[in-house]
C-alpha cells in the first residue's frame, strides 16, 4: 500500500525546468527536459529565457525551479567565488558541498573570448587579445555580465592592459552594434552560431584569463533523491556534445528559427530513451497566440493595478491626515520606485516564486507610488474654508470623506491612477524574465534570435495598450469630474 502511495506520488510529480535567456540554454533546458519525459518518472515544466544568473540561482536556491543548465565556470565564479578553479571534478565536489547537485559534463567548453569582424582583425593585424594594446581608441560593447564579472572585462584590463572604451550592453545589441561599425570588438561564447555567420575571428586568450565553461546540469541537493529515476537518466548525456555540435544545435535554434522541442528530439533519437522523431507540433495561429499575449498582460497590468488602488487609496487617505506618515509611506515608495526591475523581480522570487506572483507583486509595489502621491496630493489641495463648512453642518468624518473631499480630490487621483497604469504596461514587459508571460515574451525571444521583427511585434503592441489606457482614464475623468473641477486643478 505505501509503494503504491510513493509510486503514485511520484508519477504525479512534476519537475520545474529553467533556463537562461541565451539560446544554448533553452536548447539544453529542452534536451534536459525529454530525457525526462522519456524515464517516466514525472512530468516537466518549462521555464526557458527567464535572464541573468543571479535570477536562475535565485529561482533554483526558493525552490521555484528543479534544475537548469549549467557551466563549470560560472559555478567557479558565482558559488565557489575562485576564479582559479578549473578541474571540472573539483568543481562538481566543492559545488555539492554547498547544496547543490552537479549533473555530468556534457562534453564542450562554452568559454568566453574577445571577437571582432576578420576585416578589422585584418586591418589591425590581431590574431590574440595581448596584441590589441597596441591599438588606442577602439572600442568595446559587453554582455552585462562580462562587463561587470570579475572574471570578464576586469581581469582582461588586470592582464592585458586593455584601455578599450567600453559600455554594457545586451549579448545580441552587441553583435548588432560591431556589424554597423559602433564598436570595433566584443565578448562571445565559443560555441556561438553567430561567430561563423557575421565571419568573425576570436582571438587568442594567450595569457588564459578566461575560465573553461564546461556544460552541465545543476540541481537542488535532494533532486536526486527525490527523482532518482529522472538524475539516473540525466547521465546519458556526459560527453555526448562537442563544441562542433553544440555550435550546430545553436544555429538551428538562433539562425534558422527550429524549435527546440525538434532539435532536441533530433539529438535524442539515437539514445535508446523512448524518444522518437517527432512530428513538428501544430502552432497557434499568429492571431491566436497574440490574443493570448495580450490577455496575459492585461491580466498583469489590470490585477497589479487593482490591488494598488485598494491599498494605495487608504494609506493616502491616511498619509494626508497624518504628516509623520505622510513622510513615511511616500518615502518608502519612493525608494522603491528607484530599484531596479530587474533587481526587484530577484527580490521576490524566493517569496512569491518564478513566475505571475513575483511579477504581480513587483507590478504592485511600483504601482503604489503614483495613486498614493496622487491621493494626497489631490485632499492636501482642498480649499480648506470648505472642510470647515463640513464640519459646521454636522456632517461625520467618513460622510465628509466620501461626499466632500474624495471628489474634490477625484482629478489628482484619477491622474495617479493613469501614471500607474501606463508605467504598469511598460514594466510588464520584464516581468516575461521570470515566465510571467505577456508582450515580454516576443521581446525576449526576439533578443534571443537577434530577431528585431519579433522584439517590435511585443513593444509595438505594449505601446499602443499604454496609449489606450491613458486615453480610457482621460476619457473615465472627463465623464465622472464635472467640468469646473477639473478647470479648477
Amino acid at each position: 500500500m505505501i509503494a503504491a502511495l510513493v509510486l503514485t506520488a511520484s508519477l504525479n510529480a512534476t519537475i520545474v525546468i529553467g533556463s537562461k535567456m541565451d539560446v544554448e540554454g533553452q536548447v539544453l533546458g529542452e534536451l534536459f527536459a525529454q530525457v525526462i519525459e522519456a524515464a517516466g518518472e514525472a512530468s516537466v515544466e518549462r521555464r526557458f529565457a527567464m535572464g541573468s544568473t543571479a535570477i536562475v540561482f535565485s529561482a533554483l536556491d526558493s525552490g521555484a525551479i528543479d534544475l537548469f543548465p549549467e557551466y563549470s565556470g560560472t559555478l567557479a565564479h558565482v558559488v565557489l567565488k575562485d576564479p582559479t578553479a578549473s578541474d571540472f571534478d573539483d568543481i562538481k565536489r566543492r559545488t555539492e558541498a554547498r547544496g547543490y547537485l552537479v549533473g555530468p559534463a556534457l562534453g564542450f567548453n562554452n568559454t568566453y573570448g574577445l571577437g571582432l569582424k576578420r576585416e578589422t582583425a585584418r586591418r589591425l593585424g590581431v590574431t590574440r587579445v595581448s596584441e590589441l594594446v597596441r591599438h588606442a581608441g577602439l572600442r568595446a560593447g559587453f554582455s552585462p555580465e562580462f562587463f561587470a564579472g570579475a572574471f570578464g572585462w576586469p581581469a582582461v584590463q588586470r592582464q592585458y592592459g586593455l584601455t578599450a572604451e567600453a559600455r554594457s550592453m545586451d549579448h545580441v545589441i552587441a553583435y548588432t552594434a560591431m556589424a554597423e561599425g559602433e564598436i570595433d570588438f566584443t565578448d562571445v561564447y565559443t560555441t556561438d552560431a553567430v561567430i561563423a555567420q557575421q565571419d568573425l575571428v576570436v582571438l587568442e586568450d594567450d595569457r588564459h584569463v578566461f575560465s573553461r565553461y564546461e556544460g552541465l546540469a545543476l540541481a537542488k541537493a535532494d533532486f536526486a533523491t527525490r527523482f532518482p529515476k529522472s538524475w539516473a537518466a540525466l547521465q546519458v548525456l556526459a560527453g555526448q556534445l562537442t563544441d562542433e555540435k553544440m555550435i550546430e544545435l545553436n544555429g538551428r535554434a538562433q539562425l534558422r528559427r527550429e524549435p527546440v522541442s525538434i532539435i532536441a528530439r533530433d539529438v535524442l533519437v539515437g539514445f535508446s530513451l523512448g524518444v522518437h522523431q517527432p512530428v513538428p507540433p501544430a502552432r497557434p495561429s499568429n492571431e491566436r497566440r497574440w490574443w493570448a499575449l495580450t490577455v496575459e498582460h492585461l491580466s498583469l497590468v489590470g490585477v497589479s493595478l487593482l490591488a494598488s488602488l485598494l491599498v494605495g487609496l487608504p494609506l493616502g487617505i491616511l498619509a494626508a491626515r497624518r504628516r509623520w506618515l505622510r513622510q513615511l509611506v511616500v518615502g518608502a515608495a519612493g525608494v522603491l520606485q528607484t530599484v531596479p526591475a530587474i533587481a526587484l523581480l530577484c527580490f521576490l522570487i524566493p517569496a512569491f516564486g518564478v513566475g505571475r506572483g513575483a511579477a504581480l507583486a513587483a507590478l504592485f509595489l511600483y504601482g503604489l507610488l503614483p495613486i498614493v502621491r496622487g491621493v494626497v496630493t489631490g485632499l492636501e489641495s482642498i480649499d480648506p474654508a470648505l472642510l470647515e463648512m463640513a464640519t459646521v453642518l454636522g456632517l461625520p468624518p467618513l460622510r465628509r470623506l466620501v461626499r466632500i473631499e474624495l471628489p474634490l480630490a477625484s482629478v489628482a487621483i484619477l491622474n495617479g491612477v493613469q501614471l500607474s497604469a501606463v508605467t504598469g504596461v511598460g514594466t510588464a514587459t520584464i516581468a516575461a524574465l521570470i515566465g510571467a508571460g505577456g508582450y515580454g515574451s516576443l521581446i525576449i525571444t526576439g533578443l534571443s534570435l537577434n530577431d528585431l521583427s519579433l522584439v517590435m511585434a511585443g513593444a509595438a503592441p505594449s505601446a499602443v495598450m499604454a496609449l489606450a489606457m491613458s486615453l480610457g482614464l482621460d476619457l473615465v475623468t472627463r465623464f465622472v469630474v464635472p467640468r469646473g473641477l477639473r478647470a479648477r486643478q
